[in-house]
């Protein structure tokens, strides 16, 4: 059963019956509607009553696809735009060098530089004081790292004499003066360097003796002499064993080592 629609302040007419409540309305309704169609509408025109009151809902468009494009003008000028320009001004913030807390500054720099290469308090230290750190701060830190181990200068001069005398064959001397250079205490070096006796430094004299000698054949023995001494005496040892070392080693090769008792 069709119920007959009137509309308020306009005459039934031919065409803009009942009969014709499914199809579309020509023109505009008379009278005040405030977006909404009078009276219960069914069919297609129905749907069309829905449409309207979503874009009167979405504050004065037509049509669903406007009530959509009002919410998102909405939600655009909200918070993303809003944390974005938090984070540019973050940003600025950072690219213009703000004072950030110096311990946290002081910690960060020791640990990029302790990555996988141990250092010295005074490395540290120095690190620290050349990129401006209060000494309150790069205290704290340092002895906060010695307390859990990051830093321990024994531990580094031990290992630093065995692989710079190992590996390069270094005297004692020459080990001395590296530790120094990186500040570590005396007594903390002449603990370090007491592992090499002098009978295991002398052995390594003789290996860098017989890996260089080849390459010293056809020279004259004075000159031989001078280049394998000196090799030696750069490497940190003494005069006085280096000319035994070299002396020994010229003779196994025949070489007449008369008169090389003088220093060189």
């Amino acid at each position: 059963m069709t119920r007959r629609t009137e509309w308020p302040g306009r005459p039934v007419e031919p065409g803009n019956g009942p009969e014709f409540a499914d199809g579309p309305t020509d023109g505009p309704l008379d009278g005040p509607t405030d977006g909404f169609v009078s009276g219960p509408v069914t069919g297609r025109g129905g749907r069309s009553g829905r449409r309207s009151r979503a874009g009167a809902d979405a504050g004065g468009g037509f049509g669903e696809g406007a009530g959509r494009r009002a919410r998102s003008g909405t939600r655009s000028s909200g918070s993303p735009s809003s944390s974005r320009a938090e984070q540019g001004e973050s940003r600025d913030r950072r690219d213009k060098g703000e004072p950030r807390d110096p311990v946290e500054q002081a910690r960060n720099i020791c640990l990029r530089l302790l990555t996988g290469t141990p250092r010295t308090r005074k490395q540290l230290a120095d690190a620290l004081r050349k990129r401006e750190i209060p000494d309150e701060a790069a205290e704290e830190v340092l002895a906060r790292f010695e307390d859990v181990g990051l830093i321990d200068d024994a531990a580094f001069a031990g290992a630093w004499v065995e692989s710079r005398h190992h590996g390069r064959g270094l005297a004692r001397r020459a080990l001395v003066r590296e530790l120094r250079t990186k500040g570590v205490d005396p007594s903390v070096i002449d603990e370090a360097v007491g592992q090499l006796d002098a009978d295991q430094e002398e052995e390594t004299a003789r290996e860098l003796v017989a890996r260089k000698l080849r390459s010293t054949r056809g020279l004259d023995r004075d000159k031989r002499l001078r280049r394998l001494a000196g090799m030696l005496a750069r490497k940190g040892y003494g005069e006085g064993m280096a000319l035994r070392v070299v002396r020994q080693a010229l003779e196994e090769e025949g070489e007449d080592t008369e008169g090389l008792d003088e220093p060189f």
